[in-house]
């Protein structure tokens, strides 16, 4: 069963509650930041890193409908958990996957730094921990281990919960802690069929207020992550240029060159590790000679 989120930016406010709750959830460190201006408005920090995993980008658009002719999108911002994930096609050891409750989850310990996720993914998402000597690849997971897993699961009183307490703590918190920390149900949780429906059944009732299209729900042959807009993606800083392909079916062809050209340079440098012993040996030989000759010894 396929889960995933929808994301009503006509209801989201800007207050950062996600993206503060995610930096909690996942323990990451504070950025030094400044506003850029330009085009990126209030978005602070500018993009995803290895310790930023949600942002809200916040985007003024022109439009003489509403007051003022302008109207302000936010957009929150994070791994889309594509339903057939580039990153996980591209890594050559398994350590990405993808999950049941719609993340793709990541296994430090099988990794071995080649980056091939980073470059394969189609909204830059994954990032390395450059300032380390063993970087890790860094991104949402869709909080798998509360959804997962009920062993963090707080205890009322020093007396762990039972019956009817439990189910409801349960219920509260087998959600995404962006979800949890969301104040206008802005983000949804749930299903991804049950998303799709409830996003067409918005668009449908009420026409004037949404852009009709789902985004995710085809883009690189889907996503766990949904949204809804007032106004053309594109104009929100969305890429409209991915298509429905999935991206595992590209990938799949460029890591097809990936063991002939670690065998082919293997060989390579074999080759050249015998050509320089053989120079040294030679080098060697031609040296001993040189002396021998010095000394009288005459040519051995």
């Amino acid at each position: 069963m396929e889960y995933g989120v929808l994301v009503d930016t006509t209801r989201c406010i800007g207050c950062r509650s996600c993206q503060v709750s995610c930096k909690n959830e996942n323990r990451l460190p504070a950025e030094v930041t400044q506003l850029a201006g330009q085009d990126t408005g209030l978005t602070n920090p500018r993009k995803l890193s290895a310790n930023t995993f949600t942002i809200v980008q916040y985007h003024e658009v022109d439009a003489p409908e509403a007051p003022g002719g302008m109207r302000f999108v936010f957009a929150k911002r994070q791994c889309m958990h594509c339903d057939q994930p580039a990153c996980v096609s591209a890594c050559p050891v398994t350590a990405l996957h993808k999950e049941g409750h719609g993340g793709v989850a990541y296994d430090e310990k099988k990794c071995i730094g080649c980056r091939y996720c980073v470059w394969a993914c189609p909204f830059n998402v994954p990032t390395a921990e450059w300032n380390t000597l063993a970087p890790r690849i860094r991104k949402c997971d869709l909080c798998a281990d509360r959804v997962l897993t009920d062993a963090r699961l707080p205890e009322l009183n020093g007396e762990a919960l039972g019956g009817e307490a439990r189910k409801r703590l349960e219920a509260s918190y087998r959600v995404p802690a962006c979800i949890k920390a969301c104040t206008t149900g802005a983000l949804l949780y749930g299903r991804r069929a049950d998303l799709l429906e409830e996003a067409h059944r918005r668009i449908d009732r009420e026409p004037e207020r949404y852009h009709p299209h789902v985004y995710g729900e085809h883009e690189v042959g889907g996503t766990s992550y949904l949204y809804l807009a007032a106004v053309p993606f594109d104009r929100i800083g969305f890429r409209t240029d991915l298509g429905t392909r999935p991206f595992p079916a590209l990938t799949a062809t460029a890591l097809g060159f990936v063991p002939p050209a670690v065998v082919g340079l293997g060989i390579v440098l074999g080759g050249l590790h015998l050509l320089a012993q053989r120079k040294a040996f030679v080098a060697a030989e031609e040296r001993e000679r040189a002396e021998s000759a010095r000394n009288g010894g005459g040519t051995p």
